[in-house]
């Protein structure tokens, strides 16, 4: 069966029913499933499995190994999927390009200081590279900022509230939990022992989701767990979420992390949890801001880039 036409196709162009059966070859390899590919193609698995047939047939090539439950690529079909993939990224890239061609000029951008120094700088590039012909500017700081007067085309908040008359679109929740670095859980005994923070410096950031949020996200958290810790014995304040949190992992004590900034530092162990069942979700959420919903196409690219980055975790 296999080999037998490859002969024949070597010097010959794919016909366009060929082409139309490898896009069907592409959603069947990377579900490595008959009825994932019908369900996206809108077909029966007995049909995607009639147009891998028969493409397989007129390549010469065997394409899927076939078990009783489930199908894997072979290698020569291996090599044609990932070709295959890489070729519509291209395409897809290409018609993105043409798209976006006419978009250029400044985006103006402010953001919360920790989600700018946590979250959005490191993956700025991505965006840069994307669009090469807009000139990203990034702007930081806790208040809620006059657009017109300072030029903002988007905002991203971290609180509780929604600003009028301009369109806001929540992104993403958030919980808070109490973080440390190993040494000074270790100093402190304070793994499993939750009633030892009384001993211990917390860490704060005073403008968590406002100018004037004191010790809020302690005192959140600490009456969700049926603690007492204020006042403390000793407290050290700040006025970004991503500095109490740089303290805690030089050993200074113990910060309220927010857990979707953190995830770094978590999983490399410069900070741990020190106790079970402790996270707190906030009321407060992620969410951007422009002045009206129908926004330029700029700030339009920027929303999409933005939920497309949440979706591959934030």
């Amino acid at each position: 069966m296999f080999g037998s036409s490859n002969v024949i196709l070597r010097n010959k162009r794919l016909s366009s029913y060929q082409l139309a059966r490898l896009h069907t070859f592409e959603a069947t390899g990377r579900h490595l499933s008959f009825a994932l590919a019908a369900e996206e193609l809108s077909l029966t698995p007995s049909a995607i499995s009639h147009r891998i047939n028969t493409l397989e047939k007129e390549l010469g090539i065997k394409l899927f190994n076939r078990f009783h439950r489930r199908i894997e690529l072979t290698e020569e079909g291996e090599r044609i999927y990932w070709a295959l993939k890489k070729t519509l990224e291209d395409i897809n890239q290409e018609i993105l390009d043409i798209y976006n061609q006419e978009i250029s000029g400044v985006l103006t951008v402010y953001s919360r200081p920790s989600i700018a120094q946590c979250w959005l700088v490191p993956r700025i590039s991505d965006f840069t590279q994307r669009y090469p012909s807009i000139e990203l500017n990034l702007l930081t700081g806790n208040d809620d900022i006059n657009f017109r007067g300072y030029g903002i085309d988007l905002a991203i908040y971290f609180d509780d509230k929604h600003l009028k008359n301009l369109y806001c679109e929540d992104l993403i929740s958030e919980s808070i939990i109490p973080v440390c670095s190993p040494e000074y859980a270790a100093r402190h005994e304070l793994v499993g022992n939750i009633h030892h923070l009384a001993n211990c410096t917390l860490l704060h950031d005073r403008q968590a989701w406002s100018n004037n949020s004191d010790f809020d996200e302690w005192r959140a958290w600490s009456e969700y767990m049926g603690l007492g810790l204020f006042p403390n014995k000793s407290n050290i304040c700040f006025d970004r979420s991503d500095l109490a949190v740089i303290a805690a992992v030089n050993h200074s004590g113990v910060a309220m992390g927010r857990k979707r900034l953190i995830q770094k530092q978590l999983a490399n162990n410069e900070l741990i949890v020190p106790f079970d069942n402790c996270e707190f979700f906030c009321a407060q959420r992620y969410y951007l801001v422009t002045r009206d919903e129908k926004s330029n196409a700029k700030v339009q690219l920027f929303i999409q880039w933005l939920k497309k980055q949440i979706l591959q975790g934030m």
